[in-house]
């Protein structure tokens, strides 16, 4: 199991507080930081700053990190058009040396949209603009130096786009595509992702999604095994009760609701949680992390959770279960 970060600097952060925090997660050895992308909070803002843009941060991080692995978690269908988006996530990637992963969902959160005056159409319509996002996506990263790669579809249409090879030689960012639909979404994970990650669900919730998604990739004639699977949930842990209880306080969330729906409790609690992902085929988890601020949590998950969790990896490693390494999904 690969602990990675998720942040949500649109409850009130500046980039620097991102920087400070990816810092000191890539100095205690973190596997990535990972950030959201949205323009409006869904819950009860740490400080009324203005939202981060999610690709600009990524930018920043890529040349302000060294290691650790970046990327978003997850980008909407409905924010960018795919071509520029194709363009954006693959300079990043090489801005960073080739850690970035573009995570792809199909959106959820209306308000923002009508904030800012983005369509928000209904939910067909985006599953179906996300399966072209991803094959454009997909075309125009793979398309060598000297090709063109043109494209069709009821929502968008390329016309002989250039192909520039991958950088570095034959590397593509990775695409990770987050959410919970029972069936569009692990149907276009086994088709066209890396990862498939579940946000913030039960255990069995999870299990169930993880099931689904190698039910697709056996249809679709894909290894199930060639896609990793990965889950989100929030981060609340305490070395004491009143540690506990201070940290649910700052995120405006009370004790119990924590410890029943996220990675939340005593060391003891969050390593067993961490444990039971791992046992149903997470090899990731990214541990959303909504105070910034609390750099001290970093430090104990660093210290009193990642050797529990690198212990238990070791024993699966042992016994013939592994983190299996990204292979390319099927054309």
């Amino acid at each position: 199991m690969r602990l990675r970060l998720l942040v949500e600097p649109q409850q009130g952060a500046s980039y620097d507080d991102v920087l400070r925090f990816a810092v000191q997660a890539e100095r205690l050895g973190f596997d990535g930081i990972f950030t959201s992308d949205h323009y409006l909070g869904t819950g009860p803002a740490l400080s009324p700053l203005p939202p981060c843009d999610a690709w600009t941060t990524v930018a920043g991080l890529a040349r302000d990190t060294t290691q650790i692995k970046l990327g978003t978690l997850v980008t909407p269908v409905t924010f960018r058009r795919p071509g520029p988006l194709a363009i954006v996530a693959r300079q990043v990637d090489t801005m960073s040396g080739g850690r970035v992963t573009l995570g792809l969902g199909a959106g959820w959160h209306e308000p923002e949209h009508e904030t800012y005056g983005l369509p928000f159409p209904d939910t067909a319509t985006r599953f179906q603009q996300l399966a072209e996002q991803l094959q454009i996506v997909r075309g125009i990263w793979e398309t060598p130096a000297g090709k063109t790669f043109s494209f069709t579809g009821r929502h968008a249409t390329l016309k002989a786009v250039p192909g520039y090879g991958a950088s570095p030689p034959g590397h593509r960012p990775s695409i990770l595509i987050g959410g919970s639909g029972q069936q569009k979404t692990p149907r276009l994970a086994a088709a066209y992702a890396d990862e498939y990650n579940v946000p913030v669900r039960s255990l069995d919730v999870t299990r169930g999604q993880f099931e689904r998604a190698g039910q697709a990739c056996r249809l679709l004639g894909r290894d199930p095994g060639s896609l990793v699977l990965s889950a989100a949930q929030v981060l609340c842990a305490g070395e004491t009760a009143a540690d506990l209880t201070r940290r649910a306080g700052r995120l405006g969330r009370s004790v119990a609701d924590l410890v029943a729906a996220g990675v939340a409790g005593t060391i003891d609690q969050v390593s067993e949680k961490i444990r039971a992902f791992a046992g149903i085929g997470a090899t990731r988890l990214y541990l959303q992390c909504l105070d910034l601020a609390d750099v001290e949590q970093l430090h104990m998950v660093a210290a009193r959770v990642m050797p529990l969790v690198d212990h238990h990896a070791r024993d699966a490693a042992a016994a013939g279960v592994s983190d299996k390494p990204e292979q390319e999904p099927p054309s």
